[in-house]
């Protein structure tokens, strides 16, 4: 009979085993969640820099074969201009976009939405600079610094 209650008391797990085991699984969340969101907030900013890497090709042709850069205040403007087939429908992250040039550097800028706080409402700027002969891209703009592009 003894033997029987031993069994019986032996099956299953403690209260605390359970705590502990809760515990383990709410701060494994506590690390992963936040570091899951940043990735997801990364991938989505991905579109609009596919999108502004598209246009800074096309205006960096434009640049080689007319030997100045072109002025486009819109994405319509980039469309009839550099041939760029932009609309801020179709990426659905870029609010307004435009590329403005003077003769040593040029400025593409992309106001960014639909991709989640703390990027929304930010602008994301590309910035070429062709003072070594060759022309070099860097991002700038109100994007919080981790969420920037790093090239």
């Amino acid at each position: 009979m003894l033997s029987m209650l031993r069994k019986r008391g032996q099956k299953g797990f403690t209260l605390i085993e359970l705590l502990i085991v809760i515990a383990i699984i709410g701060i494994l969340a506590a690390i992963a969640i936040p570091m899951y969101q940043a990735q997801t907030l990364k991938a989505r900013l991905t579109e609009a820099t596919n999108a502004m890497s598209n246009v800074a090709s096309a205006w960096v042709a434009f640049r080689n074969e007319n030997g100045y850069w072109p002025q486009c205040g819109s994405a319509t403007a980039l469309n009839t201009t550099l041939g760029v087939g932009i609309s801020t429908g179709g990426v659905n992250r870029i609010n307004a976009i435009s590329a403005t040039g003077q003769p040593n550097d040029a400025i593409i800028s992309a106001d960014l939405i639909n991709i989640g706080n703390p990027v929304n409402g930010t602008t994301l700027t590309m910035t070429a600079s062709t003072a070594g002969g060759g022309i070099v891209w860097t991002y700038g703009g109100t994007i919080p610094s981790t969420f920037r592009p790093k090239h």
